[in-house]
């Protein structure tokens, strides 16, 4: 695995509505979130230093002020530690949108469908079913914001050197989804693992074409876990 690498960093724990999916929800991260994210500075400054690794100048987050929060405190950390770096916004890293059901709960959505001569009712489980989309307007299956963070991924990294090393802030879902999409995780892995809150997973793009996982760990799904994020 000698290309250049990408880091996959889900961001930090926020204030976000019970049962709601996470989506486009506008919440600022809780004080542990804030912790989770300066510890995430110090991994990366380690990993930079013990790999050899050249950090790319231009840091990528979602438009969520949850992921910008986790980017900017693990950067200003980056900056102590004398790299140079700048956070730039991208809704490409957003998570899966549900459209004009943003920040409903999922009670609050189903009786909406329900109610709706238009549509049938979702099917059990849609809210982590890849490729279902709700019907209405503005709405996403997972698997279509994985295809967003994957065509980023691929365009930001296809002329990068090798030994260089991309952060990219998002959401769990959306870079799992995009993950599978580039041959790193099977369909089935998509729902048996989650990631770890505000900390780096590394991607990197071989001399080949091809993906490979190169560091860092996904986390094991519960049963009990929360799919919504």
């Amino acid at each position: 695995m000698t290309g250049p690498r990408a880091a996959l960093i889900r961001h930090g724990a926020y204030h976000q509505r019970v049962d709601t999916p996470s989506a486009l929800q506008p919440y600022p991260l809780t004080e542990e979130g804030e912790a989770q994210a300066r510890r995430c500075g110090e991994e990366l400054a380690k990993v930079i230093e013990r790999d050899g690794l050249v950090l790319h100048g231009v840091v990528f987050c979602s438009r969520q002020l949850r992921a910008w929060q986790t980017a900017q405190i693990a950067c200003e950390v980056l900056i102590d530690h004398g790299h140079k770096v700048e956070v730039v916004q991208t809704p490409a890293l957003a998570e899966r949108s549900v459209g004009s059901a943003a920040n409903l709960t999922l009670d609050e959505i189903e009786r909406i469908l329900e109610a709706d001569p238009r549509f049938e009712m979702p099917p059990p489980g849609w809210k982590s079913d890849s490729d279902y989309c709700l019907p209405l307007q503005g709405a996403e299956s997972l698997m279509m914001a994985g295809v967003r963070v994957a065509s980023l991924l691929k365009e930001t990294l296809k002329d990068r050197p090798a030994g260089s090393l991309t952060l990219f802030f998002g959401h769990g879902a959306s870079f799992r989804h995009a993950a599978h999409l580039l041959g790193v995780l099977t369909r089935d892995e998509i729902s048996r693992f989650s990631m770890y809150r505000a900390k780096p997973l590394q991607l990197c793009h071989n001399p080949d074409g091809t993906w490979a996982h190169s560091g860092g760990k996904w986390k094991i799904r519960q049963a009990k876990e929360n799919a919504l994020d």
